[in-house]
């Protein structure tokens, strides 16, 4: 009875062991991508645009991600051949943000 205890302790503290680095090797995997993220933004967005996409993620993250791969499709596909600056930027929010609806109560 002793021997069975043990070995179902020897064989969940390997388990966690094995969770543990697979955990460890997607962080590591999620890191890569991101650095790959921020080195091809970097090449498409001047200063001033990567500081008004920081300041777009610090308000709405999930806003600021679309936009991000938005960008990076369009660097993919060739769309983009300049560095954008701000203005650029801007223009091209405008256009990839979906509109938001007005809505417009009457009394009646």
């Amino acid at each position: 009875m002793n021997m069975d205890a043990e070995d179902i302790k020897r064989k969940m503290i390997q388990q966690m062991q094995q969770e543990s680095q697979g955990q460890m090797e997607e962080e590591y995997v999620r890191e890569q991508i991101d650095a790959q993220k921020k080195a091809l933004l970097r090449l498409i967005l001047d200063a001033d645009a990567r500081e008004r996409l920081a300041r777009i993620r610090i308000a709405n993250p999930s806003n600021a991600e679309m936009i991000e791969n938005n960008l990076i499709g369009l660097y993919q596909m060739g769309r983009l051949r300049e560095q954008l600056d701000d203005e650029k930027f801007q223009i091209l929010i405008k256009n990839l943000t979906p509109k938001k609806r007005e809505i417009k109560i009457r009394r009646i």
